[in-house]
C-alpha cells in the first residue's frame, strides 16, 4: 500500500529541494571562481569547462580562449588596417612634426604595451598588439622613405631597411621574452638584406647567387641555436630555400660554363654550398642524410663540372661519375652515421643517373637487330639514329658494375645488399658488353660473335652461380662467424658461403646448401663445422637471384642474336646453331627451373634452325610446315626417354607450340594442310600412350585427325554432311560402349548422347533442304534403329534423339500432304476439330495425367 502525500505537503518539499540546490550551485560556483584566479596567478591555463548553467551533454560552440584569440586577432587587422589607411591616405594633410609624433608615439605605444599585458598575464592580447607594432614599424620605414629619403634607391633602401627591421625585431623578441612573434619575424625579415644588396650593387647572377649562400649560411646558425621550435623551422625552411636556390644556380652556371676558368667560379659555388650542407648534416643528426646527400651532390656537380669543361663532350658524364667514384672512400672515413648515409646515398644518385643516360646505347643494341625483319637476308641493317655519348656508355656501365659489385665488400659503413649488388653489377657488366658493338660501330660479323659471346657468359653463370661467387666476404659475412678471425679476404666466411652456394646448385635444395655450409672453406684436417638450417637457406635465396638475372640477360641477347641473324643466311645458321648448341649445354650443366628454360630456349633455337633450312632449300611454304613437324616428334621421342622428369613437360609443351606455326604455313594447300594434321594427329598419338600424358594428349590427336579428315574431304570436293560426321560419331560411339562396359551406372546422354547428335542433327538438316526421296528415307531408317534399339535396351538418349529425329523427319515428308488436305477441307472443319480435340482431352483429363506420369517414371527408369 503507497502513502500519497497531499499536494500541498508535496510542494513544500520541492521548494525546500529547490532553495538547497540553489544554495549549493552558489558555493560551487563562488569555489571554481577563486581556483580559476589561482591558477592564473600561478601562470597555469585553466582546463577546458563548460560555462556554468550549460546543461550537462552539450558544449559550447567556441572555447572562451578559441572565442578570445578570434577578438584579439580581429582586432589587431583592423588597427592594421587603419595605420595603412592613415599612413597612405592622410599622410599628406600634416606636416613633418606631427607626422613624425603621431607614428613615433603610435610605434613605441604599440612595442610598449605588450610589455604591461604580460605582467598581467595577458598573453594573447600582447600578442595581438605586439603584431600591431612590428606592422607599424614597417609602416614607419615606408614613411621614413617617402618624406625624409625620397632620393634613395628602392633596393638600397628595402634591403637597409630589412636589415634594420630583422634587427629590431630580434633585439625586442629576445628583450620581451613572453612574446612568440618578433624572433620569427626577424628570421623573415633577415632573408631580404643580402640578396637585395646584391641586386643594388649590380651584381649578376654568380653574387646574387653568393647573397643568398649567405644567408642561408646565416639561417643554418640561426637554426642551430634557436631554441624555439617556430624559429628553428622557418630558419629552416629559409636555408632550404636560399641554400636550394644557389645550388641550382651554381649547377645552371656550371653546366652552361664552356671553359676551365669559366667553370671555377660555380665550382668554388658549390663546394661552399656543400660544405655549408655537409657542415649543417654533422651538427643537426635528425636531417643529416638529407642534407648531407644535397652537400655531396653538390661537391660532385663542383667537381665534375670542372672535369666536363676540360674534356671533349662524350666524356662528359664519365667525368662526373669519376668524381662520384672519388667519393666513395670518404665513406670509410669516421663520420657521424647520417653523413656516412648522405654520401653514400649521393654517389648512388650518381651512378644510377650515369647508368640510365647510357641505357638508351643498350636498349638501341637489343632493339636494333629487329630492323632485320623488314628484309631477311637482305644484309646488315643500317643504323639511322645517333646517340649523344654513345661511344662512353659501355665505359659508364662497366664503371657502375665494378662500383656496385665492390661496394658491399670494400665499404662497410655503406651497407647495401649483397644480393641486390651482386645482381645489379651483373645486369650493368652484361649491359655493358652488348652496347660496345653499338659505341663502336662493329660490322655484322663481330657484333654477332660479341653477342653469342655474352650470351654463353650469361648461360654459364645461371647454369653455374658458383663459378663467379668466389669473391671477397662482406662486413656482414665477416660478422657471420664470431669469434673468427680474418686475416685475409678470402677466409672462412667466403669458403661458407661459397661452399654453400655449390651445394645448393649441386642439390637444387636447402638440405644441398645446408650440407656445403658444413664445409668452411680454407680449413685443412680440422674438424668440419655444422652450419643451421637457417644459414642455408640464407645462402640459397642469392644463388637463385643470381641465376635469375643471369638468365635474363642471356635471354635477351640471345633473342637479339637470333634476330642479328637474319641479316644473312650464314649469320642466320651461325646465331641459330650457336644459340641451340649453348642451351643445350646449359640444360645439361643446370639444375631446377634454370633447365626448364634454357631447355625450352633450344627448342625455339631448334625451330628456327629447321624453318631457315626449309626457307634456304627453296621450300614452299606448306613443305616447311611439314619440315616444322619434325620438332614435336623429336620432343615427344626426347619426353618418352625422359619419363616424368619436369624438364620433358616443358619441352613437349614449347615444341607443341610449333603445330599451330605449321598449320598456318600450310593453310594456302588443302592437301598439305590434311597431311600436317594428320601427322600431328600421329604425334599427339604416340604422346598418349605414356600413361602420364595419356588423357590430354588422346583428346588432342581425336582433334587432330577429325580436323585432318575434314580438311581432306573438303580439299576433295565432298559436300555430303555423313561424310563429315560419320567419322565422328563412329569413334565417339565406340568410346562411348566402352564407357558404358566399365560403368554401366553411366548416363546414355554422356555415353551415346554426343555421338548420336553429330549425325543426326546434321543429316536432319540436310534432309529439311533436300527435294529428293533418297536422304529422307534413309536417315527416317536410321533414326528408327535407334529408337527401336533405345527402347530395347532402355536407354533414353538414343530413345529420344532417334524418336525426335523420326517424327521430324516424317513432318518435313508429310507436310507437303497435310497442307493439300487442309486446302481441300472447308474453312469451319479446323475449329471443330480443334474443338473436339480439347473436349476429349477435357473429358480423359485425369487419365491423361496420369499416363502422362507413367511416361516420366518410364524415362526417368532408363539410363
Amino acid at each position: 500500500m503507497e502513502n500519497v502525500l497531499p499536494p500541498a505537503e508535496e510542494l513544500r518539499l520541492i521548494d525546500r529541494e529547490l532553495v538547497q540546490l540553489d544554495a549549493r550551485r552558489s558555493q560551487l560556483l563562488t569555489r571554481r571562481a577563486w581556483l580559476l584566479t589561482a591558477l592564473r596567478a600561478d601562470g597555469h591555463a585553466g582546463p577546458p569547462t563548460q560555462g556554468p548553467g550549460r546543461p550537462p551533454g552539450t558544449a559550447a560552440e567556441t572555447s572562451p580562449p578559441s572565442a578570445q584569440n578570434v577578438l584579439l586577432t580581429l582586432g589587431g587587422i583592423l588597427l592594421t588596417v587603419a595605420a595603412v589607411a592613415f599612413t597612405l591616405v592622410s599622410w599628406g594633410h600634416m606636416g613633418i612634426g606631427g607626422r613624425a609624433l603621431v607614428l613615433g608615439a603610435v610605434t613605441v605605444t604599440a612595442l610598449g604595451t605588450p610589455l604591461l599585458l604580460l605582467r598581467r598575464k595577458l598573453v594573447s592580447t600582447a600578442e595581438s598588439v605586439a603584431a600591431l607594432g612590428l606592422v607599424l614599424t614597417v609602416l614607419d620605414a615606408y614613411a621614413l622613405r617617402r618624406a625624409v629619403l625620397p632620393a634613395t634607391d628602392a633596393l638600397v633602401y628595402t634591403a637597409v631597411a630589412a636589415a634594420v627591421l630583422a634587427a629590431v625585431w630580434a633585439a625586442y623578441g629576445r628583450s620581451v621574452g613572453g612574446l612568440r612573434l618578433p624572433l620569427p619575424a626577424a628570421v623573415v625579415a633577415g632573408q631580404l638584406p643580402l640578396p637585395l644588396w646584391a641586386l643594388a650593387a649590380g651584381g649578376g647572377t654568380e653574387v646574387v647567387a653568393w647573397a643568398t649562400l649567405a644567408t642561408a649560411g646565416l639561417d643554418v646558425v640561426v637554426a642551430l641555436t634557436a631554441r624555439r621550435a617556430g624559429v628553428r623551422a622557418l630558419a629552416v625552411a629559409g636555408a632550404v630555400a636560399a641554400g636550394g636556390w644557389s645550388l641550382l644556380t651554381g649547377a645552371w652556371l656550371s653546366v652552361s660554363a664552356e671553359s676551365p676558368a669559366a667553370s671555377v667560379e660555380p665550382a668554388l659555388l658549390l663546394l661552399v654550398a656543400g660544405a655549408l650542407a655537409v657542415g649543417a648534416a654533422w651538427r643537426a643528426p635528425a636531417a643529416a642524410a638529407a642534407t648531407s646527400t644535397a652537400g655531396a651532390l653538390a661537391a660532385v656537380a663542383a667537381a665534375g663540372g670542372v672535369l666536363r669543361t676540360a674534356v671533349p663532350a662524350d666524356w662528359a658524364v664519365p667525368a662526373y661519375l669519376l668524381c662520384a667514384v672519388a667519393l666513395l672512400p670518404a665513406v670509410r672515413v669516421r663520420m657521424p652515421r647520417g653523413v656516412l648515409t648522405g654520401l653514400g646515398v649521393a654517389s648512388g644518385l650518381v651512378h644510377g643517373a650515369a647508368a640510365l643516360w647510357a641505357a638508351p646505347v643498350v636498349l638501341l643494341a637489343l632493339a636494333g637487330p629487329a630492323a632485320t625483319l623488314d628484309d631477311v637476308w637482305g644484309g646488315a641493317p643500317v643504323r639511322d639514329v645517333v646517340l649523344p655519348g654513345a661511344a662512353t656508355a659501355p665505359l659508364v656501365l662497366a664503371a657502375v658494375a665494378v662500383t656496385l659489385w665492390a661496394a658491399p665488400r670494400f665499404l662497410p659503413a655503406a651497407q647495401p645488399s649483397r644480393p641486390g649488388a651482386e645482381c645489379g653489377a651483373l645486369v650493368l657488366a652484361w649491359s655493358a658488353v652488348v652496347a660496345a658493338p653499338v659505341a663502336l660501330s662493329f660490322p655484322l660479323g663481330p657484333t654477332l660473335a660479341v653477342q653469342l659471346a655474352v650470351t654463353a657468359a650469361a648461360l654459364v653463370t645461371a647454369a653455374r652461380p658458383s663459378l663467379v661467387s668466389a669473391l671477397p666476404p662482406t662486413a656482414a659475412d665477416a660478422e657471420a662467424e664470431p669469434g673468427t678471425q680474418q686475416p685475409h679476404p678470402a677466409g672462412p666466411s667466403a669458403g661458407t658461403v661459397r661452399d654453400g652456394r655449390e651445394a645448393a646448385e649441386s642439390s637444387g635444395g636447402p638440405a644441398g646448401a645446408a650440407a656445403g655450409a658444413a664445409r668452411p672453406g680454407g680449413s685443412s684436417g680440422e674438424e668440419h663445422a655444422s652450419a643451421p638450417p637457417q644459414s642455408a637457406a640464407r645462402a640459397l635465396d642469392p644463388v637463385r637471384n643470381l641465376a635469375g638475372t643471369a638468365l635474363a640477360c642471356g635471354l635477351a641477347s640471345a633473342a637479339g642474336a637470333a634476330l642479328l641473324g637474319l641479316a644473312s643466311r650464314s649469320a642466320t645458321f651461325t646465331s641459330l646453331g650457336v644459340l641451340v648448341v649453348l642451351n643445350a649445354a646449359a640444360a645439361a650443366a643446370a639444375r631446377g627451373l634454370v633447365r626448364i628454360v634454357v631447355a625450352c630456349a633450344a627448342v625455339v633455337g631448334t625451330t628456327g634452325l629447321v624453318a631457315a633450312a626449309g626457307a634456304a632449300a627453296a621450300l614452299p611454304g606448306p613443305r616447311i610446315g611439314l619440315a616444322l613437324l619434325a620438332v614435336p616428334a623429336a620432343a615427344a621421342l626426347l619426353g618418352a626417354r625422359l619419363g616424368r622428369h619436369p624438364v620433358a613437360a616443358a619441352v613437349e609443351a614449347t615444341a607443341a607450340a610449333t603445330v599451330p606455326i605449321a598449320v598456318a604455313l600450310a593453310v594456302p594447300h588443302p592437301p598439305t594442310l590434311a597431311l600436317v594434321l594428320a601427322l600431328a594427329g600421329v604425334v599427339a598419338a604416340g604422346t598418349a600412350v605414356r600413361a602420364e600424358r595419356r588423357p590430354l594428349a588422346g583428346y588432342v590427336a581425336a582433334v587432330l585427325f577429325v580436323t585432318a579428315t575434314w580438311v581432306r574431304l573438303a580439299a576433295s570436293g565432298v559436300d555430303v554432311p555423313e561424310a563429315y560426321t560419320l567419322p565422328v560419331s563412329v569413334p565417339a560411339l565406340a568410346v562411348g560402349v566402352l564407357r558404358r562396359r566399365r560403368d554401366p551406372s553411366a548416363s546414355s546422354w554422356v555415353a551415346y548422347g554426343p555421338g548420336l547428335a553429330a549425325t543426326l542433327a546434321p543429316s536432319l538438316l540436310a534432309a529439311w533442304g533436300d527435294t529428293d526421296w533418297p536422304r529422307p528415307l534413309l536417315l527416317g531408317i536410321a533414326a528408327l534403329g535407334v529408337t527401336l534399339a533405345g527402347a530395347r535396351l532402355r536407354l533414353r538418349a538414343p530413345l529420344l534423339l532417334g524418336g525426335l529425329t523420326l517424327a521430324l523427319d516424317a513432318l518435313h515428308e508429310l507436310a507437303p500432304y497435310v497442307v493439300q488436305v487442309v486446302d481441300a477441307l472447308p474453312r469451319w472443319l479446323p475449329p471443330a476439330l480443334a474443338g473436339l480435340l480439347l473436349l476429349a482431352v477435357g473429358a480423359t483429363y485425369e487419365q491423361r495425367l496420369r499416363d502422362a506420369r507413367r511416361l516420366r517414371e518410364t524415362l526417368g527408369r532408363m539410363r
